[in-house]
C-alpha cells in the first residue's frame, strides 16, 4: 500500500467531524438541517490566516455540512479555494449554497 495522497502531495489534511468526535481545543460551528440543526468541529491551529482549503466531501446534497466546513474556515482566517464532492444530488441546489464561499466547485458526478 503507497502513501496517503495527501502526503504525496506534501499537503496537509484537515478534519471537520461531528461535534465531540475530535480530541483537543476544537472551533464549532452549528447549522440548520431540514430536520433539525447539527454541529461540527475542527482542531484550533489546524489552519493559519490566508491558508488556502479545499474543501472535499464525499456527498453535495443541501450544501448545508460543506457551508459549515467553509465558516469554520472562515472563523479562523483561513481561505476557501473551492470544493470537491464525490456525487452532487443536483436537484436538491446545494451548489447555490456553497457557491457562496467559492465559485471553485468540483463534482465527479451529478444526480
Amino acid at each position: 500500500m503507497g502513501m496517503p495522497l495527501a502526503m504525496a502531495l506534501g499537503v496537509p489534511f484537515i478534519l471537520i467531524r461531528k461535534k465531540g468526535k475530535l480530541p483537543y481545543k476544537t472551533i464549532e460551528h452549528s447549522y440548520k438541517l431540514e430536520y433539525g440543526s447539527a454541529t461540527v468541529e475542527m482542531q484550533v491551529g489546524d489552519v493559519n490566516p490566508g491558508q488556502r482549503i479545499l474543501i472535499h466531501d464525499d456527498l453535495l446534497a443541501t450544501g448545508g455540512s460543506a457551508s459549515a466546513a467553509a465558516e469554520l474556515l472562515l472563523k479562523q482566517n483561513a481561505v476557501v479555494a473551492g470544493f470537491s464532492f464525490l456525487v452532487e444530488l443536483s436537484f436538491l441546489n446545494g451548489k447555490n449554497l456553497v457557491s457562496d464561499y467559492s465559485e471553485n466547485i468540483s463534482t465527479l458526478v451529478r444526480y
